[in-house]
């Protein structure tokens, strides 16, 4: 039993290397990927008697909607709003094998109209569309016609997503705290090991994890130029923050609100040093301004936007090179006077938590999905 356990297990993390080493390796990787993932999707149904399946348009968005099993009280559901992760560029609202299995899992265990946004993707569209794409989704449904349609309690609704749909998430949800024309406020924000910026690619998390399946810095660098249609021969620079050096005076107001030193504790600082260079490229940001965005980098946000956010929910992973945007994001919460629970996983990995059906059926998928759900019982 022990062999065949870890023989399988062997399997899967190949794998899930094999996987990496294909965005790694080529040009086209987006399509490659995503050519694999609908493969696996195939392989399973997608139907589920408890819960009912909708494809509609909000504000010319596509998502998909998850309703649970009407109950005989007809008592208002709660609702989380779902945005999927796969660096801005891979992935869909409606795979079975990841988010569609997940959204699904989640409207029968809460009971809840779940909302998974199908925002655009790289290479179609770029920063800011698919920030637009979630905020003109979000704010569509949050009005008082569209929830009472769906029997929603416009008191009881979270926003939520992993990896970049976590930093979509975490996006929205600040654009919404400063928006008075939204009467309907969210309740709760749940991320799942979130992207938050990328100002600092050599956090201790990223110089631990450097070349960590799924996500290696390497990868998760070219996703974030892909997302701004930049140019990639500025990988090499921005893995050793010469994008942000001393010189780069566009960076230097933002340095202050991203001092890994302050923000993180010893545990996870460990023996890790700062990656700060005297000089460096400034026409990277000249280029690419993006990176400095608040829209795209929600870490970077002023204190007092992080004031008006909700009651968070983090879930964070050690061998994740993403670990510290989620542990930095809940200090700044913390410090911003909001309750957080910041949920970290000593032996999980970085997208974990969709892996919970063959051929990547992890305990760990199910050990984070379990736990984020829990807490979304509790407080939704």
């Amino acid at each position: 039993m022990g062999v065949k356990f870890c023989c399988l297990f062997s399997y899967r993390y190949c794998l899930l290397k094999k996987i990496a080493r294909i965005f790694h390796a080529t040009r086209y990787a987006c399509e490659v990927l995503n050519y694999v993932i609908d493969t696996f999707d195939k392989l399973e149904p997608s139907s589920s008697e408890h819960v009912k399946t909708t494809d509609t348009l909000f504000d010319g968005v596509e998502v998909r909607i998850f309703e649970p099993s009407p109950k005989q009280d007809k008592t208002l559901k709660r609702s989380v709003i779902y945005i999927h992760g796969g660096g801005w560029a891979l992935a869909s609202a409606s795979m079975f094998l990841f988010y569609n299995n997940l959204c699904r899992i989640m409207a029968e265990s809460l009971d809840a109209l779940i909302v998974s946004i199908e925002y655009r993707l790289v290479p179609d569209v770029h920063f800011p569309e698919q920030f637009y794409d979630a905020l003109r989704a979000t704010k569509y449904f949050l009005q008082s016609d569209i929830l009472a349609k769906y029997s929603v309690d416009p008191s009881r609704i979270a926003i939520s997503g992993d990896s970049a749909g976590g930093n979509l998430a975490a996006a929205v949800c600040q654009q919404l705290s400063l928006d008075d024309s939204v009467s309907n406020k969210l309740k709760l924000q749940a991320l799942i090991y979130p992207v938050l910026q990328a100002l600092d690619f050599n956090t201790p998390s990223y110089q631990q994890n450097t070349n960590m399946p799924v996500l290696s810095r390497f990868v998760m660098v070219k996703f974030w130029i892909g997302y701004f249609n930049g140019n990639y021969d500025f990988v090499d620079s921005m893995l050793i923050n010469n994008h942000t050096s001393l010189d780069v005076s566009q960076a230097v107001s933002f340095r202050g609100r991203l001092n890994w030193s302050s923000l993180l504790p010893s545990t996870f600082k460990k023996n890790y040093k700062p990656v700060i260079q005297p000089t460096g490229k400034a026409e990277i940001i000249q280029e690419i301004p993006a990176l400095l965005d608040i829209r795209a980098a929600p870490l970077l946000a002023e204190k007092e936007i992080f004031q008006s956010q909700p009651k968070t929910y983090i879930l964070t992973c050690e061998n994740d090179v993403l670990r510290d945007d989620g542990i930095m994001y809940a200090k700044r919460l913390e410090s911003a006077g909001v309750e957080v629970t910041l949920d970290h996983f000593d032996d999980c990995f970085h997208g974990c938590m969709i892996f919970t059906i063959w051929p990547t059926n992890f305990s760990s998928g199910h050990r984070t999905r379990d736990s984020y759900i829990k807490w979304l019982d509790e407080n939704l």
